[in-house]
């Protein structure tokens, strides 16, 4: 496992939610962190059908073009009754013209679980896979997930994504109900920021 030495970090995405996210866990650190975006970057094309060869492209294409070690981030939501899906797929299915538009895609994943009338709880997880790359082309993988299960209709004005229909296990709110502290103590990507945190930056 390779220790980060640095002080500064690309953060391989351009979504402003991500990068808040991620800004927030690594600021005890003392790391000095710029997205993808302010760099003027591109985002390079996802052609993988997993989490973490989505996170390497990202995190290796961030890398190479600054210079700097690069962290990216790779997460969905996985619904069982609709056999995993949207999965890596996640951020599609908010695909439009325009945009992307997260209630449109989150009315059809309640739809298509509709469709098939699947029993309720409809269980579903988050999933994250954090890569961490540098320059010379090494790199660490961490992955993390938390299991709950949708709701309808939407709750919370918080988070981002499909949020405001994600119940973790044992909470009464969804991630878009809650203060963004706690959720981010629970959040797939806290789970796997832990273990980023314990491989490459404990005793920074």
């Amino acid at each position: 496992m390779r220790h980060f030495e640095g002080k500064e970090l690309v953060i391989a995405s351009h979504n402003a939610g991500k990068i808040r996210e991620i800004g927030q866990l690594l600021a005890p650190f003392g790391v000095s962190v710029k997205s993808a975006g302010e760099l003027g970057l591109a985002e390079p094309e996802e052609t993988e059908d997993s989490f973490a060869g989505n996170a390497r492209i990202k995190a290796h294409a961030a890398a190479r073009a600054s210079g700097l070690p690069a962290l990216s981030d790779d997460s969905g939501l996985s619904v069982d009754a609709l056999n995993g899906s949207p999965g890596v797929y996640t951020a599609d299915w908010a695909e439009t013209p325009n945009g992307r538009d997260f209630k449109m895609a989150m009315k059809k994943v309640w739809d298509n679980c509709e469709k098939i009338a699947a029993p309720e709880p409809r269980t579903a997880r988050f999933h994250c896979v954090l890569c961490l790359a540098w320059p010379d082309g090494h790199d660490e993988i961490f992955d993390g997930r938390v299991e709950g299960h949708l709701v309808w209709p939407l709750r919370g004005e918080h988070g981002f994504g499909f949020d405001p229909m994600f119940q973790p296990v044992g909470e009464t709110e969804t991630f878009g109900e809650m203060d963004p502290e706690r959720k981010h103590g629970m959040s797939h990507r806290a789970d796997a920021f832990a273990k980023l945190v314990d491989g490459c930056f404990a005793g920074s």
